[in-house]
This record gives structure tokens, sequence and C-alpha cells, in this order.
């Protein structure tokens, strides 16, 4: 028999799930004397956030400070550190809440629906969500990768988070837009949808009985 509905829970991933995420205009607010075009802005996004491993994955690991991280970004980039703490304090400000998953947050809230999140996040930014966003109040409970130095997709963020949310892995859905994670987290027997929008993945969530 499959468990009812309220023994399941979703999980979200933030970034460009929950909030928005655009590093092209980021770059382009924090450096525009730096990202003067497209090909330099996609130059400076490359080296900034290295496909968020490197420095960038360290940070979101939660071993190094952002003072840490702007001093290690200069010196393998040639920005300046100046330069880099103005990307990182205006990253915060970027990371808006997308209207249409938080309009199916909030259905699934009002329907008694469990919800955590499990987000690759330094701990600034964390920090930002919890002051600044009304909407972490529907989260039964989170995991931010700084607060436990694990990333996704390692298969060992799944088992903390799964200790963390009280559930089955079988119990738990996973929408993430990066589909190494999705593919990991299927690795570890939980349910799992690539996110594209809100609209795709609460359709698919729908078809697969959630």
């Amino acid at each position: 028999m499959s468990a009812l509905p309220n023994d399941r829970a979703f999980v979200f991933d933030f970034g460009r799930v929950v909030f928005r995420w655009r590093p092209e205009a980021l770059l382009g607010a924090a450096l525009p004397h730096r990202a003067t075009d497209a090909e330099a802005t996609r130059h400076w996004v490359a080296q900034v956030f290295q496909g968020y491993g490197g420095d960038w994955g360290d940070f979101d690991r939660g071993v190094v400070t952002p003072a840490d991280l702007a001093r290690r970004i200069a010196a393998r980039t040639g920005l300046t550190p100046d330069e880099v703490i103005a990307v990182i304090e205006r990253a915060p400000h970027e990371l808006q809440p997308l209207p249409d998953t938080v309009a199916w947050m909030r259905r699934l809230h009002a329907q008694g629906r469990t919800m955590h999140y499990l987000s690759n996040m330094p701990e600034p930014f964390a920090a930002h969500f919890e002051r600044t966003h009304d909407l972490m109040a529907m989260f039964e409970s989170g995991v931010f990768s700084a607060r436990v130095n694990l990333l996704k997709p390692e298969p060992e963020i799944f088992a903390h988070a799964v200790r963390v949310f009280g559930r089955a892995p079988s119990q738990l859905l996973f929408l993430d837009d990066h589909l190494p994670n999705v593919v990991a987290a299927r690795a570890a027997g939980w349910q799992a949808i690539h996110f594209v929008d809100a609209a795709q993945a609460e359709a698919q969530a729908l078809a697969l009985g959630w």
C-alpha cells in the first residue's frame, strides 16, 4: 500500500526553483564596468562561480568566509577583492521568490502537505532567507549545505537530509533544476523531478500521485 500524502514530503531546492537566480544579471548589476557585453558577462560568470565548484563551491560548503572567498577569487581572476565582495553582497538580493513556485507551495501548505528544503547555499545567504522571507515558515525543516559542510550531489548530504526530515527516502519528492542532483537523489532512493518551472513540476508531481 502506498503511503498516505501526509506521510510524504516535498523537498525543494532553492536557486531557480523557489528563488530566482540569474548570475548574468547579477554580474551586470554588480560589475557593470566588467560585464560590458554578453561575452564579457559570460566570462566573468564562469570565472566567479566556476560552475559552483572550486572557490564558490567551498563557499557553498561553508568552509570559507566571504572575505576569504573574495581574496581567493581576486587572486585567481584579476578582479579586486572589493569587486568580488560587491558580487557576494548583491547576490542575496538577486535571490527573489519565484511567484509561480510560491503559489504552488501555498496551495500545498493549505492542503496540509509537508515541505522541506535542501539547498546548496552559503551561510550569509541562508541567514538572509531566514531574516527576510516569510515563505520560510511553510517549511517544516531544511538543510543548507554550508551548515553541514556537504554539497549536492554528494550522497552524504542526501543521507543527512533523510535523518533530518525523519522520513524514508521513498517518502520524499525532491525538486531541483540541476539534473545531476536529481540523479543523485534517485540513486539515494528518493523520488525526484527535474524542475523546469512550477507548472511542469506540479503536473509531474500530480502524475506521480503526489
